[in-house]
């Protein structure tokens, strides 16, 4: 016989029922029920609340292993307008993650950090990626040797203003970088083939 037990918080007055409707059930087994349930339902709670604060723990050591400090993106964004403030091209390079990336889209990238090296920067700031920044950073793009793709996943955005004055007057342009993590650092994936 199976019988089940409705809007019983222990389940008793429904084993009561059980009982008086079943011969086979004996007082031994009803008292024995209510010893045995909130021990069982009591490590169940237990082992939930084990698990959720595992799982919990294990998130932000994994955060802290991929999100860089506040310090580090200083770091990297004081760094990054020192050299370009200094027309320091060999710091600027160093900031490009080369690996994979396509021969001519490298020399790109290095064109275009070079081309503005010298000019004094009114903001330099790392920000998070928005939904399109994901979208544009996962979506192929056409490249001098065909489809390219970013060599890394991109974790931040690094944005420039830059104000330059010269004998014909003054001007002032942004640019906009994908920025990614690799080793502990903050580099600039230059695209390559899409694998």
């Amino acid at each position: 016989m199976t019988v089940t037990f409705y809007g019983c918080p222990n389940g008793q007055s429904g084993i009561l029922r059980a009982a008086r409707l079943s011969n086979d059930f004996s007082l031994s087994n009803w008292l024995a029920l209510p010893e045995i349930e909130p021990t069982t339902v009591a490590a169940m709670h237990t082992s939930t609340k084990i698990f959720a604060v595992a799982c919990a723990l294990l998130s932000l050591v994994a955060l802290g292993i991929v999100a860089a400090t506040p310090e580090q993106e200083k770091a990297f964004t004081d760094k990054y307008k020192a050299a370009l403030e200094g027309k320091d091209t060999a710091t600027l390079e160093s900031f490009l993650y080369t690996k994979g990336a396509d021969p001519q889209a490298l020399e790109f990238y290095k064109m275009m950090q070079s081309g503005s090296a010298g000019g004094k920067i009114s903001t330099i700031e790392l920000v998070s990626l928005t939904p399109e920044d994901v979208k544009k950073a996962t979506t192929p793009m056409d490249g001098p040797t065909g489809k390219v793709c970013l060599t890394l996943k991109p974790t931040k955005k690094l944005v420039i203003k830059v104000d330059s004055k010269d004998g014909s007057g003054s001007s002032s342009s942004s640019s906009e970088n994908f920025v990614a993590e690799k080793d502990g650092k903050f580099v600039i994936p230059v695209p390559g083939p899409c694998k």
